[in-house]
């Protein structure tokens, strides 16, 4: 299996968000858990640019979609119905 292309840093980067280990875990603390019937893009805490990128790079399975569904793991954790 090779290594994810990019890294959850790099993602936060290109969101346009403080990226230090800090601010990232900052951001899912005060996002998550994200519930289960939302999709990650359509979250109301994206911009509309933001949401655009995420959308487009798992419809295409793109280099970002792997690190793309790991924040995405990471904002569910513990989510309870």
């Amino acid at each position: 299996m090779e290594p994810p292309v990019h890294t959850l840093e790099e993602l936060f980067e290109q969101l346009g968000l403080p990226s230090d280990e800090a601010s990232r875990r900052a951001f899912i603390e005060a996002h998550a858990p994200l519930p289960n019937e939302i999709p990650l893009p359509d979250a109301p805490f994206w911009t509309p640019a933001q949401a655009t990128f995420l959308r487009e790079e798992l419809v295409e399975d793109a280099d970002w979609a792997e690190v793309i569904e790991e924040l995405n793991t990471l904002l569910r954790k513990n989510y309870q119905k």
